[in-house]
């Protein structure tokens, strides 16, 4: 097995979509089909399919694995006395929510015990549309892990994690984010004291770049951006737990194998990371502020044509320019359901109360906008260009309500005077126009 020490830069393989192609050992990958009768080197292929066979080419994702070990090789599976929190999903509730940071555990804590699930769009046994959390950790992973009920977007908010994947391997800081597809066996080690963030299951369809439209072949994510991982292959023989999510629930089996064993691997299925830093960032420069759509970053679509499953927005530091404008978000109400992560800094339309590490939740039609300190401030200022920066929030946009859970309602975190930031919004109208 190759040896990475944790201050060694990794390789990476370029593109988005791409057919990749990683071999550790010569002749891991076989030349000319898919499944031999007999591997050179020994090796089992195996299939990892993320979409149905049939599907048309373009969204096709499938990878070949050559590994020591196949995967059917593993006793039966047990549910784990230890779930996650916050599976069960709490009573309905229009109103708007905001929570505090969540502290970092003082007990050993590793990834997936760190879970805690905020909100989800159904019930976790019908695995349907996209589910949020965050994740609060101060311990490596010791188990492996696989999510059976969809793809994973990983978004650190503190510390720097090493993700050791099937495929190879993956380094993510703060402003970077990592993609696991749905069932990847991975494992998580950090490479700080202590890890916090945020992380969306999609349940649908896989993450993709969204299209461009008028805005033309270039422009936000470049597909030259995201890195997937090379074949580094684990020739341990040793007990290790893997541990799956299914229809939410954790179940656990002992496997007397490294389940990271693959010497060589081809496919498109696979893990990526991408730096949010090398976002393209467009904007007005006329007037009106832009649909928060201009910073989409990926994107999972929906039943409805032009509404996603799940878009992956930031905003990040950029210029502001526009003429005789309300340079913050506007107010609005939307179709749309938004759940929105800080990482670092402050945001542009929350003067307080909205903290790296925490999060809030506006649902369909709920009225949000900047509070208002910021909303006055945005009205009497003298509009110079200037620059946000030292900034990064994101948000999870799904066309299907977000039902918080019974635990992100009943929490220390909550904020329960959140509507209290909108108190006091002056009354400035005036019957008669200035002269």
């Amino acid at each position: 097995m190759p040896v990475h020490s944790h201050d060694e830069p990794l390789t990476y393989q370029p593109g988005f979509g791409n057919h990749f192609s990683s071999e550790a050992l010569p002749g891991a990958l076989p030349q000319g089909q898919n499944s031999p009768q007999r591997h050179p080197l020994g090796l089992y292929a195996e299939l990892l399919s993320g979409t149905a066979f049939t599907v048309p080419r373009s969204e096709a994702r499938r990878t070949w694995l050559y590994r020591i070990r196949p995967s059917a090789a593993h006793p039966r599976y047990e549910r784990l006395p230890r779930q996650i929190v916050g599976l069960e999903q709490g009573p309905v509730t229009p109103n708007r929510l905001r929570w505090n940071a969540f502290e970092i555990p003082d007990a050993p804590t590793d990834f997936i015990d760190g879970l805690i699930a905020l909100a989800s769009t159904h019930a976790a046994e019908q695995a349907e549309g996209v589910s949020v959390h965050v994740y609060c950790a101060n311990t490596s992973m010791q188990r492996a892990f696989f999510n059976a009920d969809g793809e994973w977007l990983v978004v650190p908010q503190q510390g720097r994690l090493r993700i050791v994947t099937e495929l190879g391997l993956l380094d993510i800081e703060p402003q970077e984010i990592a993609v696991l597809p749905r069932g990847m066996k991975f494992r998580v080690h950090l490479l700080d004291a202590t890890a916090r963030g945020y992380l969306c299951e999609n349940h649908g369809c896989a993450l993709r770049l969204p299209d461009l439209g008028p805005i033309g072949s270039n422009g936000l994510a470049n597909p030259r951006d995201f890195l997937a991982p090379v074949a580094c292959f684990d020739d341990r023989d040793a007990p290790i737990e893997l541990v799956q999510k299914f229809l939410g629930e954790l179940w656990s089996t002992q496997l007397e194998h490294s389940p990271f064993d693959v010497v060589g691997w081809h496919g498109n299925n696979v893990p990526y990371k991408y730096d949010l830093r090398r976002f393209n960032t467009l904007g007005t420069v006329s007037f009106d502020h832009p649909d928060p759509s201009i910073f989409t970053v990926l994107t999972a679509p929906g039943a409805v044509h032009g509404q996603a499953n799940v878009d992956f927005v930031i905003f990040p530091p950029r210029w502001m320019v526009a003429e005789n404008t309300f340079r913050p978000p506007w107010f609005h109400r939307n179709l749309m359901n938004e759940f929105m992560g800080l990482i670092e800094g402050v945001y542009d339309a929350k003067a307080e109360g909205f903290m790296p590490g925490g999060a809030s939740l506006h649902n369909c039609m709920s009225a949000h906008g900047p509070d208002n300190a910021t909303a006055q401030k945005a009205i009497a200022a003298e509009l110079k260009p200037h620059k946000i920066d030292n900034t990064l929030a994101f948000m999870f946009e799904t066309g299907k309500v977000l039902r918080p859970s019974r635990h992100a309602l009943a929490c220390e975190q909550l904020q329960v005077d959140y509507d209290a930031c909108w108190d006091g919004m002056a009354r400035i109208f005036n019957k008669e126009l200035p002269r």
